[in-house]
């Protein structure tokens, strides 16, 4: 089982992630319900989040963390993939003192998410192609 860890100053030495917070898109995915895995407020959640994603925004907080595409959520486990972050340090202190919680981690990065580079390039074709306001060419009652 090989974990890949995505920080530069951490590759030295493989830490022992098992300890550190496990994070799955399903946390933080408008799409889903909160039966099915939500745990932030709808308002604040963002639409189909990936691991990568995730884990970028991660690396922006200068939160060390890892990859593991290999496990999937237990209650859909269709969805593969998790990230691993560590927020307190084995002495006790905060990596990113900005973020003290499981809670406030989930808020971040969903705040982050949509803003991501990859996924602002997606999402341009689409705004541009819808110029204008469409009307439909019919008028007049609706049939009933």
């Amino acid at each position: 089982m090989s974990h890949r860890v995505l920080i530069g100053d951490m590759d030295r030495e493989t830490p022992n992630i098992k300890k550190w917070t496990v994070f799955y898109p399903v946390y933080i995915n408008s799409k889903k319900t909160v039966a099915e895995g939500r745990r932030i407020s709808l308002s604040n959640a963002c639409e189909n989040p990936t691991c990568l994603e995730i884990n970028d925004c991660c690396g922006h907080l200068k939160l060390p963390c890892a990859i593991e595409l290999d496990k999937a959520y237990p209650r859909d486990f269709m969805q593969r993939g998790r990230v691993r972050v560590l927020l307190k340090r084995e002495d006790g202190t905060l990596c990113n003192p900005a973020i003290t919680s499981r809670k406030q981690l989930m808020l971040r990065v969903a705040e982050l998410v949509p803003r991501h580079p990859g996924r602002v390039k997606k999402q341009e074709p689409a705004a541009t192609s819808t110029a204008g306001p469409s009307k439909s060419s019919k008028g007049g009652k609706k049939k009933r």
